[in-house]
């Protein structure tokens, strides 16, 4: 079966469908009927809405949903700044501290900080453009050792989250539902969006891609179809979860105190609120959480000669409508994949490109015993950078076993883990963390990708 086989079981159920307009009641009978806004509704709930878009966006593209919960989410106190010691040292305050270099930038790994929870251990690899405008994306890592602190929740005002787990599994409450999130497979966490991250099997580390713009979407599949690559019906949207009780016919919840803390602008913000967040026990619309198994991607090549174009393995798209089939980011993987072409250099060639590339690992693995998920930190390695037109290609003694190879049918990307890649319109700029960071702790094995 097309699916990855996880170490992990899962514990939740889930609606299927990208893009749909989907509804889940944790309490039966808690959505209205025919009306979005009754005067008084089902168990004397309150009527909230979350827009990911302007009202008057064309009817294919509005985002909204429509919640249905004990407590408006105003309820709580001013927001005040998060505690500066909490801040991650990579985080840049302004565009000057963001290095633009022409080099190419490997990191073999990166340095990981102990005792660190989802919000403290996201760090800043590469930026371009700005939240305040809503242009432009992030690329960050994460590396976890701890659940986040009881009773507190993050989101981000500035972005959507691509979360790119690498390792482990990360158990995401949200205020539509769970997820949870296992090495081999991807979520989004829209802006706005309400969550808390557990790490029920220890330590967890990714990537993640902020997207300050617009939202990501499947990319068109023009010739090919209407199916393959990854499939509408593969995506899994969160049932609705209710921490609440019904007492004489009305919803209630516990008085508790709950720390929201909150991405404004690049800069962390909290409140307090004296109830939790996960108090909507049902809701209805087009604006959710949703996460996709990599195992279940169809990929598409040639099985005649020469290679099609890498965007052939594109699973999710931001498209920036500056220019036509231009992507502020596209987010492809090179999964285990048959190569028969014919008379043909299989390997990816040698290439500038006018976007730039950002190339990260996912452990595929479910293996306990696989080096790689033995491994304590990013491998077999942490990413490349490669800016706009900046040379890069194979080594040479990969080339040449290319060039003299006897062409047989080959099934590649069997070792254990996968690449990813992020392509992007911009120019990224790196952070001076990261910067740093790049071109410590060789390893063996540094050359694999390239093999890919």
């Amino acid at each position: 079966m097309p699916v990855t086989k996880f170490s992990v079981p899962e514990k939740y159920t889930y609606l299927s469908g990208f893009g749909g307009y989907h509804h889940s009641e944790a309490i039966p009978g808690a959505l209205p009927i025919g009306i979005n806004s009754p005067q008084l509704p089902p168990f004397s709930l309150s009527t909230e809405r979350i827009s990911g878009t302007s009202f008057t966006a064309p009817r294919s593209q509005n985002l909204q949903t429509w919640l249905y919960r004990v407590h408006p989410s105003l309820s709580h106190s001013d927001f005040s700044p998060f505690p500066s010691s909490y801040y991650s040292p990579s985080t840049p305050s302004s565009d000057e501290e963001l290095h633009l270099t022409p080099n190419a930038l490997r990191w073999n790994d990166f340095p990981i900080t102990p005792n660190q929870d989802w919000i403290s251990s996201q760090k800043i690899i590469a930026k371009s453009g700005s939240p305040e405008k809503k242009e432009g994306l992030a690329y960050l890592i994460y590396a976890a050792s701890e659940s986040m602190p009881a009773q507190s929740v993050f989101s981000s005002s500035d972005s959507d989250y691509l979360i790119i787990p690498q390792s482990g599994t990360v158990d995401i409450h949200t205020e539509l539902g769970h997820l949870l999130v296992r090495q081999n497979e991807i979520c989004v966490i829209p802006r706005g969006i309400r969550y808390r991250v557990n790490l029920p099997n220890g330590p967890a580390r990714g990537y993640i891609c902020e997207l300050y713009q617009g939202y990501f979407q499947l990319p068109e599949l023009g010739p090919i179809g209407s199916c393959s690559l990854a499939n509408v019906r593969d995506f899994q949207i969160p049932t609705a979860y209710f921490e609440g009780s019904i007492s004489n016919g009305v919803a209630t919840c516990e008085r508790e105190p709950w720390t929201v803390v909150t991405k404004f602008a690049g800069k962390l913000w909290q409140c307090s609120q004296a109830h939790t967040p996960f108090d909507i026990a049902a809701w209805h619309g087009t604006y959710y959480p949703y996460k996709y198994d990599l195992g279940r991607f169809s990929v598409i090549g040639s099985i005649s000669f020469d290679h099609p174009d890498p965007s052939i393995f594109t699973v999710l798209t931001a498209p920036s409508h500056r220019e036509p089939g231009t992507a502020v980011v596209d987010f492809a993987i090179f999964p285990p994949r048959w190569l028969v072409m014919e008379g043909t250099y299989r390997p990816p060639y040698f290439h500038r490109n006018a976007m730039s590339e950002f190339a990260g690992v996912v452990i595929n693995s479910q293996e306990e015993e696989s080096v790689w998920n033995k491994w304590e930190g990013f491998g077999p390695f942490g990413a490349t950078l490669n800016g706009a037109m900046v040379p890069h290609g194979m080594d040479r003694r990969t080339h040449e076993q290319a060039r003299k190879q006897e062409l047989r049918p080959e099934k590649v990307g069997m070792e254990g883990f996968m690449i990813f890649l992020l392509e992007s319109e911009r120019m990224m700029g790196v952070s001076g963390w990261a910067l740093e960071a790049a071109g410590k702790g060789g390893r063996e094995g540094e050359v694999v990708m390239l093999r890919q």
